[in-house]
This record gives C-alpha cells, structure tokens and sequence, in this order.
C-alpha cells in the first residue's frame, strides 16, 4: 500500500502548477503596480532650480494623479476629479509648448481671474498675492514695464476658462506662464504631496555612462562612501504646500 498523508498536509504541487501560480501572481501585482502608477500616484524628480526653495534639483517627490481626475491607461479614460487645481497647489502638468515634457509649478490663478505682476507683486483680481512659503527672488534688478521680458512686469491678463496660470517659486529663474501662456486643463496630472527622497548635489561626482562600465562602478563606489552625506535627510517625508 502506499504511503499515507498524515493529517493537515498539503498535497504537493506539481511543478507547472507552482510556476503558473507564481506567474499568476506576479502578473497582478506589475497590474496594480502600472494601475497605481499611471492612476493613483506616481514618482517625480525635480531637475531644475525653478521651484527653488520649496523643491531642490535631486528631490524625489509623490503625486497625487487621482485628485485631479486621473486618466485610466490603455483606455484613455478619465476619472471624474475631486477638484480642479487651486491657487497655492503646486502642479505636475504637461508643458503646453511640446504637450509631452513633465512641468512642476505653483498655480496662481485659474479661469475667469485676472493676472497682473507690477514690479515683481503679484496681484490676482487686483488684490496683492503673499508670497507663499518657499518663494525666492535672486535678482534685485528689475525689468521695467517698457522691456521685452515679462519677468518682472505682466498684465493684466484674463485666464481664459479652463486653463490656469503657473508660475515657479524661484520668481527670477522660472520660465512660466509669464513667458508661454496658460496650462489646458487636461494638461494636468497631479498635485505634489510628498518628498520621499532627496539626493544632494556633489560638484566632485564621477561621471557616468551605461556604455562605459569602468565609469559606473567609479561613480557607484564614490556615492557609497558618500552617501550619508549626500542624502538631505532633514527633506525626507516633507509635505509640499
């Protein structure tokens, strides 16, 4: 006679069931992965100084997709929103100019209000705007109304319906709806909620390149002996407002 189960034991999977289950598995999980992604929440890193100081080059943030109404893939379907994007929001858009590169800025005002800069004050329906938290100007000069540029002096101008004006927090250093116009509505993404990591500048860095292995594992050993430095903790888990 041949050997019994002893009580609770499980029976043995073959090995293609095994594989299947595992397959089966790891498929749902790239799903939810690609849905929460594409849907929900999504990482963004920071690579120029325009919103300087509120986000630094090398802070890794989330965003919240769904507040927005988020577009479900493949499908092309969007959500029906939470709410629109407010004045004071930073925003994740699509840059009008390419329709494709990713763009972070601070909303300032949204349709049916009108814009006006006078002398680097911002004044939204006539009323004079606070800086918020994190704003800086790098430039004590001042571009008069007459120049060319619309830095400094802007407006009045109406934002049309559906569409907002952003601006980054680095006032001197942001190329913004100043210099090209209003975001689309459904050029927007998501709302910046979190920094979740945030990696340093270090001038002395190897460079690196996938075609030159030497170099990856020269810049890999550098950041390992520096990492602690190099790493802002004090930014880790900072909430954007």
């Amino acid at each position: 006679m041949g050997k019994q189960r002893k009580k609770g034991q499980k029976k043995k999977a073959p090995n293609g069931n095994l594989f299947w289950e595992y397959t089966k598995s790891l498929g749902i999980a790239l799903v939810l992965a690609f849905f929460i992604k594409t849907s929900i929440v999504e990482a963004y890193k920071i690579p120029s100084t325009s919103m300087e100081d509120t986000l630094l080059v090398g802070d890794f943030l989330l965003a919240n997709k769904f507040l927005y109404g988020s577009r479900l893939p493949l499908i092309d379907v969007q959500l029906p929103a939470i709410r629109d994007p407010e004045p004071g929001d930073v925003v994740i858009f699509k840059y009008p100019g390419d329709s494709t590169t990713n763009y972070i800025k601070r909303c300032i005002a949204v349709g049916g209000q009108t814009v006006e800069i006078r002398n680097k004050v911002v004044f939204v329906d006539n009323v004079r705007i606070d800086n918020y938290k994190g704003v800086k100007f790098v430039d004590p000069n001042r571009f008069a109304p007459a120049s060319r540029s619309p830095r400094d002096n802007y407006g009045p101008v109406t934002v049309p319906p559906g569409h907002f004006f952003m601006m980054g927090d680095n006032r001197d250093r942001s190329y913004d709806s100043r210099f090209w116009g209003f975001v689309p509505r459904n050029f927007i993404m998501g709302k910046a909620m979190v920094i979740h990591w945030s990696w340093g500048d270090d001038p002395q860095s190897p460079h690196w390149e996938w075609s030159d292995p030497i170099s990856v594992g020269r810049s890999f050993i550098y950041n390992s002996f520096h990492f602690f430095s190099r790493v802002r903790w004090k930014r880790l888990g900072t909430i954007i407002d």
